[in-house]
């Protein structure tokens, strides 16, 4: 009898044991739940950082194409500005006024077509420093997102919870970057 009553007390030890081990982990669980917000804030960032950085290479890329429309006005002013020159010298070397007059009103043509291409290549450089400017604040949405992911991940590691605040400010200092170069 005595075996029995022990045994039944084992059990109830291991029962209690149990149910202690169960209310500590419910509790560990319960402590720790902010981790899921923090994992799920990483995502949300990833998800952002990786917008930003579609929108920088559009950028940047625009940025690019009209640098070269850009320079390729200014050979086209050069080229014009070739053609007044000869056209130009060749002028003083008529002494027919009617030739002078066809000298003068290519000259006048030529004169006409620079300030298109100079209006042009001013456009495009316009177009390539806005662009620039909004790549700019892209790349700098970029890193702010970069850091803020490695705070929130060193947050899960070391569970420390201001970490994880400091990721989500970054994270919204990113944001604003974003926002900023979107509306400029």
């Amino acid at each position: 009898m005595d075996d029995m009553r022990h045994e039944i007390l084992e059990l109830k030890q291991f029962v209690a044991d149990l149910k202690a081990d169960r209310a500590a982990t419910k509790e560990k669980e319960q402590r720790e739940k902010w981790t899921k917000y923090v994992s799920l804030t990483v995502v949300v960032i990833a998800v952002l950082a990786s917008i930003a950085s579609q929108w920088g290479g559009k950028y940047g890329g625009g940025s690019q194409m009209n640098q070269a429309k850009a320079s390729d006005a200014w050979n086209a002013y050069q080229a014009e500005s070739v053609k007044e020159h000869i056209y130009k010298t060749t002028r003083k070397a008529a002494a027919d006024p009617a030739v002078q007059k066809e000298f003068d009103d290519k000259v006048a043509e030529y004169d006409k077509k620079k300030e298109e291409w100079s209006r042009a290549a001013h456009g495009f450089e316009a177009s390539r420093d806005a662009l620039g400017r909004k790549s700019g604040f892209m790349g700098t949405s970029i890193s702010f997102y970069s850091i803020a992911i490695a705070m929130a991940s060193t947050c899960l590691v070391t569970k420390k919870k201001p970490l994880w605040f400091l990721a989500i400010v970054l994270a919204a200092l990113g944001l604003a970057e974003m926002i900023f170069a979107w509306r400029l």
